[in-house]
């Protein structure tokens, strides 16, 4: 029954958010509440969340004040430098800027900090992806399944947790995957070209009004290297003048090419259409390459570069609570930039609305996690898939970890799965020949997928800085990070790093 119950709980929590029928904040909070009740926890099920609630304190303040510190750095303006190279070396393609959004996450993600990475590459690119009107549920799938990739490296949390489990080195688990990492992130990139392409063809690929085509001066038709490389230029945010050539389109987007003249009566449309778009932006947007927003530091730049830079050193060396660290850091970063106590309220009340979304999810989450431990559930299920698993497929046990890592991963934290079922699985293994370091390779498999869930505060605060409903990130994010987990593991047992049989 506790297996049914936990199943169908989870089924029932993905299927109202990605339907959007409820809010994921509200779907944390009342699905698991009601199969809680379900599983006759009764008085008691208060009790199991508000312990589960007291694990997830420290994730939640960390979340609070890293949002707060990355805010504080993005309003003074310590980002804008980079957003102008980027804005500058990718141009306006669309293709080019989802590309570069996969490559700067892939390279934050060598960290093993899956906030760190979200904070950073949103921090970057979202302005930009809001400017040029492209989605940013784009921005967090490709973001997500580049950080989940890179999730199985030895000092991520996976690797060592499979390590820990089994007694073997993380080293050994993670040299003989690299083949399969190499090709997972290829993958990644892969689909991240094809979504901007798909970003290009739905905001760059505009065509002109029959009246602008006539007054416009003859140009050379684009060649192929152009139209599959180059994309159209799009220009968002930008002062509208009469005589200048654009097409509006229902996004508010603008396709620009020098010599064309807007028709008479356009100029008003597109300066409204814009004026409506950027009401739409969020406060992160609305702080890209504006010079003149009244919270720049433009002569304070290397004393908070000095201090991200010592902020992100102490998170690498982990000398020090990670929540504790973003808290002095925010206190820091706020006495340096805003001495007065008026500017100093007004900032913080500035990044409220992205703290109230994160914050609440996390705290929502420990209500599922409640009932899954509080009931027993998590230990059911772990049970219920070692107990399915037949005889006659012992030898394949390797892979059907792999297999199984994907799924299993998704619904229940890292814990519950190294630390709980593969030791397990292992033992059973053991029996066949199966060695536990080629059971801890298959084991981390499913980390693109994992890292989907919501489950996992990272992905909360990806969605929230985005300003993303999670139920579309997982539309577009998790059959694309099922591919790349499969291929993954297709990869490992080729090269031998994963035994079949």
């Amino acid at each position: 029954m506790l297996v049914i119950l936990g199943f169908t709980m989870i089924l029932t929590f993905m299927v109202l958010i990605m339907t959007r029928r409820l809010t994921p904040m509200v779907a944390l909070i009342l699905v698991p509440t009601i199969f809680g009740l379900f599983a006759g926890a009764g008085l008691g099920l208060g009790d199991m969340i508000i312990e589960s609630i007291g694990d997830l304190a420290p994730t939640a303040a960390l979340l609070m004040f890293a949002i707060m510190f990355f805010g504080i750095m993005i309003d003074v303006g310590l980002f804008d430098p980079l957003i102008r190279f980027i804005t500058r070396f990718l141009g306006n393609d669309p293709a080019k800027v989802v590309l570069g959004t996969a490559i700067l996450a892939g390279a934050v993600s060598l960290d093993g900090d899956g906030s760190t990475t979200f904070i950073i590459t949103t921090s970057a690119m979202l302005p930009i992806y809001l400017r040029m009107g492209m989605s940013p549920v784009v921005l967090t799938c490709v973001a997500g399944l580049m950080n989940g990739t890179l999730n199985i490296v030895p000092w991520g949390g996976p690797t060592v947790r499979a390590a820990s489990a089994l007694g073997v080195s993380p080293t050994d688990i993670f040299v003989p995957m690299l083949p399969s990492l190499a090709t997972g992130l290829i993958i990644a990139l892969a689909f991240a070209w094809f979504l901007g392409l798909a970003e290009r063809k739905r905001i760059g690929s505009l065509e002109y009004s029959p009246a602008a085509l006539a007054d416009a001066a003859p140009m050379a038709s684009p060649s192929f290297w152009r139209g599959l490389f180059g994309g159209n230029r799009v220009v968002r945010g930008t002062d509208i003048r009469p005589g200048a050539a654009a097409t509006l389109s229902t996004t508010g987007i603008l396709t620009v090419r020098p010599g064309q003249r807007m028709p008479a009566g356009h100029t008003a449309l597109a300066e409204q259409k814009l004026l409506e778009e950027d009401e739409r932006d969020t406060a992160m947007a609305d702080t890209m390459l504006s010079a003149d927003r009244p919270t720049l530091r433009p002569k304070l730049i290397w004393v908070n570069f000095a201090l991200t830079v010592a902020v992100m050193v102490l998170l690498v060396l982990d000398v020090m609570p990670l929540a504790y660290i973003f808290m002095v850091g925010t206190g820091v970063a706020l006495m340096i930039n805003f001495p007065k106590l008026r500017s100093q309220a007004d900032e913080i009340v500035a990044h409220a609305p992205s703290i109230v979304g994160v914050v609440s999810m996390v705290l929502a989450a420990g209500v599922l996690v409640g009932v899954l431990n509080g009931t027993g559930m998590v230990t059911a299920m772990a049970d219920w898939v070692v107990q399915v698993v037949p005889a006659s497929m012992g030898e394949y046990l390797a892979v059907i970890t792999g297999v199984l890592s994907i799924p299993m991963t998704f619904f229940m934290s890292n814990d519950a799965f190294y630390f709980g079922i593969l030791p397990v699985l292992a033992e059973s293994a053991a029996t066949y020949g199966i060695d536990p370091v080629e059971m801890a390779r298959a084991s981390i498999i499913g980390q693109p997928v994992h890292l989907q869930s919501p489950l996992v505060p990272a992905i909360l605060l990806l969605v929230s800085l985005a300003n993303v409903n999670l139920g579309d990130h997982h539309k577009k994010v998790l059959w694309r990070a099922c591919v790349v987990s499969l291929v993954m593991l297709l990869v490992g047992v080729l090269v031998g790093a994963v035994p079949f049989g």
